[in-house]
């Protein structure tokens, strides 16, 4: 398996330092991808364990490529983050002492033409992380109504052109493919000055999250991993939109309120520019770190 196809991760330093990395720890990487996160955290375990989670089935098979040296600590599952609690009840589990989840789509899933993430190549309108899953973009762009269109690209995508996308798509259809699809709604916004992202961004965040119900599921995940932790155990998560991060504070500050977790970080940690020239698709991160209340964590 070539490198080069592998998702690099994002403030993986940070996400190490964060965690308190114990060699003897049971850590979870909720949304393993292709295992970017995943190895730096088998490299420092001896007798502890990692369990890797993630829906995608195709990006697990480049995860177990790249941990294939760690099979003795590593376990790999396929199932969605939100299911936290079902997976560690299914694998008893110890406490976990340290669990992360990168929120972002990887570089297999961007990269592999026909996923459809992307505008930048014509492919087919999936969008699917599980690819067993019925809904795909194609049945939104093309059977939803204009009016169900306008307020997806709204609430998802924080489109403010979304009635005039939606009608724009509607009067299109059938639209064939990704490139087809961002055509039409780069046609439909109105410029105003010079645009930092392409005119698309939004649409294509709003139809992937809707396809992916990754609110719901996000929701799900904050509602159900704190019972998984040990006491003093680390939690990181990384968010890419305001959607995301939004519900990630609001989740960390109501437990927090309840006595259950204490919030590590006060502001979000974010890339450095040096990492963003290195990975562009660092840009848009934010990660927020806190830890489940109880006996005093072991000195590192």
């Amino acid at each position: 398996m070539s490198l080069t196809v592998w998702h690099k991760p994002v403030l993986a330093g940070e996400v190490i330092k964060w965690l308190g990395i114990r060699p003897d720890g049971t850590y979870v990487d909720a949304t393993v991808g292709t295992g970017g996160h995943a190895l730096e955290i088998a490299r420092r375990l001896t007798t502890g364990r990692l369990v890797g989670i993630d829906r995608d089935a195709q990006a697990l098979e480049q995860a177990r490529e790249r941990l294939k040296d760690y099979e003795r600590q590593v376990t790999l599952v396929e199932a969605n983050f939100s299911r936290i609690d079902e997976v560690a009840r299914e694998l008893r589990l110890p406490p976990i002492d340290g669990l992360v989840a990168d929120l972002g789509v990887s570089t297999l899933q961007l990269d592999t033409g026909d996923r459809g993430f992307s505008f930048r190549q014509a492919a087919p309108l999936d969008m699917r992380m599980d690819r067993s899953s019925p809904l795909t973009a194609d049945e939104i762009v093309n059977r939803w109504s204009e009016r169900e269109l306008a307020d997806l690209l709204f609430h998802f995508g924080e489109e403010h052109d979304a009635r005039r996308i939606a009608r724009a798509i509607v009067r299109k259809r059938p639209i064939r493919d990704t490139e087809h699809l961002a055509t039409v709604v780069a046609g439909a916004r109105k410029a105003k000055g010079r645009q930092k992202l392409h005119p698309a961004t939004k649409t294509f965040l709003a139809l992937r999250i809707a396809v992916n119900r990754e609110m719901e599921e996000l929701g799900q995940f904050l509602l159900r991993a704190p019972a998984t932790l040990s006491s003093g155990g680390r939690w990181v998560i990384l968010s890419y939109h305001s959607l995301e991060d939004r519900q990630v504070k609001q989740a960390f500050r109501r437990l927090a309120a309840a006595g259950e977790m204490k919030v590590l970080t006060k502001k979000p940690i974010m890339p450095s520019a040096e990492e963003i020239e290195s990975n562009p698709r660092a840009r848009s991160a934010r990660m927020r770190v806190a830890e489940k209340i109880g006996a005093a964590r072991p000195q590192e």
